[in-house]
């Protein structure tokens, strides 16, 4: 764990494996941290804060440069250690640290753009004056499927706006988190002003980073039940909190859309990290017009993704996160074929021997979705495509928005009209026209309903760390 600028162990000596989810081997192990660390970890913090906020933003922004610079040219070796613990193939996994480096990048531009305003008064005796300042100590909770990128996606923000903070890396890619902590100490962070407590009991330090008083914001990604959870903790104590949590985005390929360009757009996204991505699409809608020249393209290119570890040369589908995965990929192919569903492609566990000891799933292809399946209510977060025949295009907005969720969302269409009418009706944060890669460090993520709130990225990613200050001034 890093605490106060020192690497150490908990505080009970214990320790907890971590292990590649391709093969099951035993990478390392590493502290297993627990409420007391947490408490000295939020100490430091708070300890920090104070002279962390009266720094510069040229000074944050200097550091975060220097850990934007170390990051890439460490990217290979971050990739390697990602691929190997996370499971993702090295393309993907180098992909991210590049990601990752970009929020460093862009946070330290952004950092210096903190700029407060005057405001006029009716009174000719008064003026008035906002600022912007640090929130305090942020406890930040970060997930498993890309596990350095949201580490800088909160930490960036964090820093540049002169706040302190705990790290909780999520149990199953702790390895990822630490090289992330030694770039940043490299870099120059003061001690205390970040810290870190790796665990194999989540639930002990999360509960601990929403009861702190010291604490004064949490930032998570991660399931919408652990959500909700942390939101009605921080609720007690009016912590300021920003959630990304799930999703179960539209798919939506129009009449007059081009069926093969739309069909290679959802292989990309769909099967992107395994499925295992929280803009991942859950229901694939295709006009019935669209649906041989769709579906044959989607077939001839899900056939071509090749399934194992992701260091292996050529691998796009690596392992799920864990045994529970495969089960509900299973669950949820044998619940739509009992109801109705035809299976085009994979629908199971892969027949090769020398994938048996990971947590593989083939790339599946259901057709016939209907809603009262389990794959068109539930998240999948797997490599199964559920695509649905639609005829009437006046139904799509009620098809799509009729989730608790809401994300991202995808269309496809030629039709500038139909573009606009998608991005205006469609109720959620993200919508990807044509385009199924509608994020990036400079603007703003995150979704509605009870796929969260809050934003990260972009502007709007920085003002979740800063509180609004207003001054009267009588002259």
């Amino acid at each position: 764990m890093y605490i106060n600028g020192e690497w150490r162990d908990a505080i009970s000596g214990k320790r907890f494996d971590v292990t590649n989810p391709a093969n099951g081997d035993i990478l390392e192990s590493v502290a297993d941290g627990g409420k007391e660390d947490t408490l000295k970890a939020i100490s430091a913090a708070n300890d920090a804060s104070s002279n962390w906020a009266k720094t510069t933003t040229y000074q944050r922004a200097e550091i975060l440069y220097k850990a934007h610079d170390l990051m890439i040219q460490n990217q290979g070796s971050l990739a390697e250690l990602l691929s190997l613990e996370q499971g993702k193939a090295y393309k993907f996994a180098s992909g991210e640290v590049k990601y990752a480096a970009d929020f460093l990048l862009w946070f330290a531009e952004q950092a210096k753009r903190i700029y407060g305003r005057t405001i006029p008064s009716s009174r000719p005796d008064q003026r008035f004056m906002v600022q912007y300042r640090p929130v305090g100590v942020v406890g930040a909770i970060t997930p498993w499927n890309y596990p350095i990128s949201m580490i800088t996606r909160k930490l960036a923000p964090a820093l540049a706006a002169g706040c302190t903070a705990v790290l909780k890396p999520t149990e199953t890619t702790p390895l990822i988190a630490i090289e992330t902590f030694k770039i940043l100490e490299q870099a120059g962070v003061p001690k205390g002003v970040i810290n870190m407590v790796t665990t194999s009991n989540p639930a002990e330090v999360g509960n601990t980073l929403i009861d702190h008083p010291y604490v004064r914001k949490i930032t998570f990604t991660g399931s919408t039940a652990v959500g909700k959870k942390l939101a009605a903790g921080a609720a007690m104590q009016m912590k300021k909190i920003s959630l990304e949590l799930g999703g179960h985005a539209p798919f939506i390929v129009m009449k007059d859309a081009d069926p093969v360009h739309a069909a290679k757009g959802a292989t990309l996204v769909k099967f992107l990290n395994t499925g295992q991505a929280c803009i991942s699409p859950n229901r694939i809608y295709v006009h019935q017009d669209a649906m041989n020249a769709f579906l044959s393209e989607l077939k001839s290119r899900v056939s071509k993704l090749k399934i194992g570890r992701g260091m292996d040369k050529g691998v796009t589908i690596g392992p799920l996160n864990n045994q529970q995965a495969v089960e509900k990929m299973q669950s949820q192919v044998d619940d739509a074929l009992a109801k109705g569903a035809t299976l085009i492609a994979g629908g199971s566990q892969p027949k090769d021997s020398d994938l048996d000891k990971g947590h593989f799933f083939a790339p599946t292809i259901l057709t016939s979705v209907s809603p009262e399946m389990k794959i068109y209510r539930e998240e999948t977060f797997g490599p199964i495509a559920a695509v649905i025949a639609y005829d009437n295009e006046d139904d799509l907005i009620n098809l799509a928005n009729d989730t608790d969720y809401g994300l991202a969302a995808y269309v496809y269409t030629q039709n500038l009209s139909n573009a606009y009418k998608m991005i205006e009706q469609l109720k959620f944060g993200i919508i990807g026209i044509n385009d199924i890669n509608p994020t990036a460090a400079g603007v703003p993520f995150g979704g509605m309903k009870t796929s969260g709130y809050g934003r990260e990225g972009g502007e709007e990613g920085l003002l979740e760390y800063l509180e609004v200050k207003t001054a009267g001034i009588s002259i």
